[in-house]
C-alpha cells in the first residue's frame, strides 16, 4: 500500500517536468514561425521599397478594404492613383505587388513562373497537383497531353452539347418568363454550364443533371466561397489553425464530397472500358469526352496519366471550365439587357447566320463578328476572372526601370487592367467596336487578357468561346432581355467574377405562340 501511495509522488515531478518541456517546445515552434513570417515579410516589404501604395492596416494590410463591397472598383481608383503598380498586403505578412499596365503584365506573364504557392495552395486539398498548380516538367508533361483534348477537331462536335443544355435551360426560363417579373439567371446559367461540362467531360447522357451532379453543382459552388474567403482572411493562411476552425472543416468536408463524386465517375468508365466492345462504341461515337482523351493519353515514354493526375485534372477541368463560363455568359446577359440597341444587333446577326437551320454547326461560329465583339467588351469589364497571381522565379525588370528580386509575389489585377484609363479611352463605355480588326490591331498584346497570358494562359479558352457564343446565341434568339433597376447587380470576387445579389433581368419570349 505504501508503494501505491508514493507513485503519484513520484510521477508528478515527471509530468510537470514534461508539460514544462513540451511547452517550452512549442513556445520555440511558435517563436521560429513567427520569426521565419517577420523576415519574409521584412523581404517582401523592402523588394517593394521603390512602389508607393495606399496605406496599409498595421495588422490587416490592405484585407478590410478588400472584403467590402465595391472593392474591385476601389482597385480602379488605387489604379488611378498609383500608376503601373502598388503593394497589396493581405493581413500582415502576405504582400504582392498589385500590377494593371500592360508592359508590367508582359514583364511577367510573358515568362513561364509558377502560381503563387501563397494563393493556389489553398486549392491543393481540393484540386490536387493539375495543370493550375503544377511548374517544371510535369506541368509541360500535362499541358501536352490535355492540348490533345482542345483541339478543333474535338471542340466541333461538342456544339450540340451546347446547344441541348442551353435549350434545356431556356425552355425553363419560358415557364419563367410568363409570371411577368425578373429573377437570377446566375444559378440557372451554373447548372447549364455544368451540366453541358458534365457531358463534355465525362461523357453524361442527354437526360439531364442527376441530384448527385446537382450535389455536385452546389460543392463546387461552397468550394469557390470558402476559397476565396479564405484568400482574403488572413487569419486562415495557416494550415494548421485553418483546419481546426468550423469554416476549414466545412471545406474538407466539401472537398471531400467532390473527391467521391469524380472518383465514381472515373472508377466506372474505366471499369466500362474493360469491355471491348464497349471500347469501340466510344471510338465510334459523335464525340470523345475529355476523359477518354484522358485515359488513353501518352507521352513519348508512353506514360499515363496516374489516377491522382486524372482526379486531379478533372478537378481542375471542373473548377476552372464551369465557373468562368457562368460568370462569362451571365454578365454578357447583363450587359446585352443594359443596352438593348447592341443586343437587337446580335440578335440580327444569329438570325441571319441561323438562317434556315435547326441549330448552328461549327462553322458558324467564325461568322458571329458582331457577337464576338459584344462578348470581348463585355469580358473588358467583366472579366470572368478578375485577378491571377505569380511568384517570381528570377528578378524581373520593369519598363519604368523599377525591378523586383526572385521570390515576389505578383498579383495581375486583370479588372483594373481592363479599366485602365491609359489604355482604353473612356473606360466605362460599352463600346463593341473597341475589337473591330482596325481599333484592335495595334493594340498592346497584354491589354486585353480575360484568360490570363503567356505560355500558362488559359488551355480551355477555346473551348469557352465556343461555347458562350452558342449559348448566348441562342439566348437572344428566344428572348428578349431587360433590366430590373429594384435589383442592379453588385460585382464581387468569388475566385470568378460574381454578384453578391444575383442578376435579375426580365424575359420576354420571342416565341409567337408564347402569348397565347
Amino acid at each position: 500500500m505504501e508503494t501505491l501511495a508514493m507513485a503519484p509522488t513520484f510521477l508528478s515531478p515527471s509530468l510537470s517536468y514534461l508539460s514544462l518541456w513540451a511547452s517550452g517546445v512549442i513556445l520555440a515552434i511558435v517563436f521560429l514561425k513567427l520569426f521565419h513570417l517577420l523576415l519574409r515579410r521584412h523581404k517582401l516589404a523592402k523588394a517593394m521599397d521603390n512602389f508607393p501604395g495606399p496605406p496599409t492596416h498595421w495588422l490587416f494590410g490592405h484585407a478590410l478594404e478588400i472584403q467590402k463591397t465595391g472593392s474591385l472598383d476601389k482597385m480602379v481608383s488605387w489604379a488611378h492613383q498609383f500608376p503601373y503598380a502598388f503593394p497589396l498586403w493581405v493581413g500582415p505578412f502576405l504582400g504582392f505587388l498589385n500590377i494593371y499596365e500592360p508592359d508590367y503584365a508582359k514583364a511577367v506573364y510573358s515568362r513561364g513562373d509558377p502560381k503563387a504557392p501563397d494563393v493556389y495552395s489553398f486549392f491543393l486539398q481540393w484540386i490536387g497537383k493539375g495543370l493550375l498548380v503544377l511548374e517544371g516538367s510535369k506541368w509541360f508533361q500535362h499541358r501536352k497531353l490535355l492540348t490533345l483534348g482542345f483541339h478543333n477537331d474535338v471542340l466541333k462536335p461538342y456544339v450540340a452539347v451546347f446547344t441541348s443544355s442551353a435549350n434545356a435551360m431556356l425552355d425553363k426560363w419560358e415557364e419563367k418568363a410568363r409570371e411577368n417579373k425578373s429573377f437570377d439567371i446566375f444559378c440557372d446559367v451554373g447548372h447549364m454550364a455544368l451540366d453541358s461540362l458534365m457531358k463534355c467531360t465525362f461523357g453524361k447522357g442527354d437526360s439531364g443533371l442527376s441530384y448527385r451532379d446537382s450535389s455536385y453543382y452546389q460543392t463546387v459552388a461552397d468550394l469557390t466561397l470558402l476559397v476565396q474567403q479564405r484568400i482574403d482572411s488572413f487569419q486562415y493562411h495557416n494550415d494548421f489553425i485553418y483546419w481546426i476552425t468550423p469554416h476549414g472543416r466545412r471545406f474538407l468536408q466539401a472537398c471531400q464530397a467532390a473527391h467521391d463524386h469524380t472518383d465514381h465517375v472515373i472508377r466506372n468508365r474505366k471499369a466500362v472500358l474493360q469491355d471491348k466492345k464497349e471500347q469501340e462504341r466510344i471510338q465510334h461515337r459523335r464525340h470523345l469526352d475529355l476523359l477518354d482523351i484522358l485515359l488513353g493519353a501518352r507521352d513519348e515514354s508512353g506514360i499515363k496519366l496516374s489516377d491522382a493526375d486524372l482526379r486531379a485534372e478533372v478537378d481542375t477541368f471542373m473548377l476552372e471550365g464551369h465557373d468562368t463560363t457562368t460568370s462569362g455568359i451571365s454578365w454578357f446577359l447583363y450587359c446585352m439587357a443594359l443596352y438593348p440597341e447592341h443586343q437587337q444587333r446580335c440578335r440580327e446577326e444569329a438570325r441571319e447566320i441561323l438562317g434556315d437551320q435547326d441549330s448552328f454547326k461549327w462553322d458558324d461560329l467564325g461568322k458571329m463578328t458582331y457577337l464576338t465583339m459584344c462578348i470581348k467588351e463585355c469580358f473588358r469589364l467583366y472579366p470572368p476572372v478578375p485577378q491571377v497571381y505569380r511568384q517570381l522565379s528570377k528578378p524581373v525588370d520593369f519598363v519604368d526601370g523599377r525591378s523586383l528580386p526572385a521570390g515576389s509575389l505578383i498579383s495581375l489585377h486583370i479588372y483594373a487592367l481592363h479599366r485602365n484609363s491609359a489604355v482604353w479611352p473612356d473606360p466605362e463605355v460599352f463600346d463593341p467596336l473597341r475589337f473591330s480588326p482596325e481599333n484592335a490591331s495595334g493594340r498592346h498584346p497584354f491589354a486585353f487578357i480575360p484568360f490570363s497570358a503567356g505560355p500558362r494562359n488559359c488551355i480551355g479558352q477555346c473551348f469557352a468561346m465556343s461555347e458562350i457564343k452558342v449559348v448566348t446565341a441562342l439566348c437572344l434568339l428566344r428572348f428578349e432581355f431587360s433590366l430590373d433597376p429594384s435589383q442592379l447587380p453588385i460585382k464581387m470576387s468569388q475566385l470568378v467574377l460574381c454578384s453578391k445579389n444575383g442578376i435579375h433581368l426580365h424575359l420576354k419570349s420571342l416565341r409567337p405562340e408564347s402569348g397565347k
